[in-house]
């Protein structure tokens, strides 16, 4: 069977998507079931990945029409109230959110930027177009400027140090601390460190993702956020981008393969 190259985002969400209502507290889960399912996670993040494809100038505008177009598209994905009503709005504009719908799309520009300076531009301006709030912003350029260290070759503690120095993060708790009392929590501050901890703590893909959903709570959001990260440190399991692969759309498949088959020529 060919190999799938696949973003890490993608599988994370699609994983974690049967657990977002049905929160585990464990590592030992079924990866995939008959309703595992892509939900606005991957959506947004093609539609970021297909901005970048198209739009060499980086224009807020033609990212909003992206975002628009798939988002409408799968308007049935599980996107929170203010997100929707945004995305079938006229003229969009941002309402100050905090919350991690700005870190769970942004990993395609951390994968793209040739510096860590347009890796933070960038993710700031795919926040701000709708979650403009500070930690909206923060979130997005934390997994972003984590994407993008990694990618370099960056070891976990130079990506721990960097995150905790520029934004304030404490990642110096453990899963096993952060478990027992954590609850569902769509804020950016309140889950995008603990995605990144899942990260710094597991040792392949699969173990970042299974960290990631044991502690419940947006366990997609988390999951996506998590595995953007750990893909470009660890190889997606052939099995997991293989399934993750057929439960996209058409469509979906194409925007991943090509914007893949971008980054690996940059």
């Amino acid at each position: 069977m060919k190999k799938v190259k696949m973003l890490g985002a993608l599988a994370g969400d699609i994983i974690g998507s049967v657990y977002e209502f049905h929160n585990t507290k464990s590592t030992d889960f079924r990866l995939f079931s008959s309703t595992s399912m892509f939900t606005d996670d991957s959506v947004m993040t093609l539609a970021v990945a297909k901005w970048l494809l198209e739009d060499k100038l980086h224009t807020p505008n033609r990212l909003v029409e992206c975002m628009q177009e798939l988002g409408r598209r799968y308007e049935d994905a599980g996107y929170g109230g203010h997100f929707l009503s945004w995305l079938f709005a006229q003229y969009p504009k941002p309402y100050n959110s905090w919350g991690n719908g700005a870190g769970m799309r942004v990993s395609p520009v951390g994968l793209y930027a040739k510096t860590l300076d347009e890796a933070l531009r960038l993710a700031a301006l795919t926040a701000s177009v709708s979650h403009n709030h500070i930690e909206g912003v923060k979130g997005a350029q934390a997994i972003a400027a984590s994407v993008f260290l990694c990618k370099q070759g960056k070891t976990k503690q130079e990506i721990k140090e960097y995150v905790e120095e520029t934004f304030g993060y404490n990642l110096s708790r453990t899963i096993a601390e952060i478990r027992p009392h954590y609850d569902f929590d769509v804020s950016c501050q309140g889950s995008v460190p603990e995605a990144i901890i899942a990260f710094l703590e597991g040792n392949s893909f699969e173990e970042v993702i299974r960290l990631a959903i044991s502690l419940g709570g947006d366990s997609d959001t988390i999951g996506a956020m998590a595995g953007a990260i750990a893909a470009c440190m660890y190889p997606i399991p052939e099995s997991i981008a293989e399934q993750c692969h057929n439960i996209l759309t058409e469509d979906l498949r194409e925007i991943n393969d090509t914007f893949m088959k971008l980054i690996c020529t940059r």
